[in-house]
């Protein structure tokens, strides 16, 4: 049986929502960061954070953009806040 000892995390970005190399890797350190402030309230358990869906290349041009950033940023919380929730609510 996996028993980690720490909450692990991966982060999958395929190359069919972000053709851009530095969109991918934005987006996974949005991933990283926004899952940080979050890992005190998630049980230990591994993890992974995939992007199902693209993000549309006119609205946000910029892989480093402030726009992308607090899309990406505002879903992730969102995503982590109903997860904690969900744990919370099963204990």
């Amino acid at each position: 049986m996996f028993e980690p000892a720490a909450t692990w995390l991966g982060a999958m970005v395929p190359k069919r929502w972000a053709r851009r190399a530095v969109t991918r890797n934005a987006i996974k350190r949005q991933i990283y960061n926004v899952s940080a402030s979050f890992d005190a309230a998630l049980p230990r358990a591994a993890y992974v954070v995939r992007l199902r869906a693209g993000f549309d290349r006119k609205a946000f041009p910029s892989a480093s953009s402030a726009a992308l950033k607090s899309a990406v940023r505002a879903e992730l919380q969102q995503l982590f806040e109903r997860l904690g929730a969900r744990q919370g609510a099963a204990s």
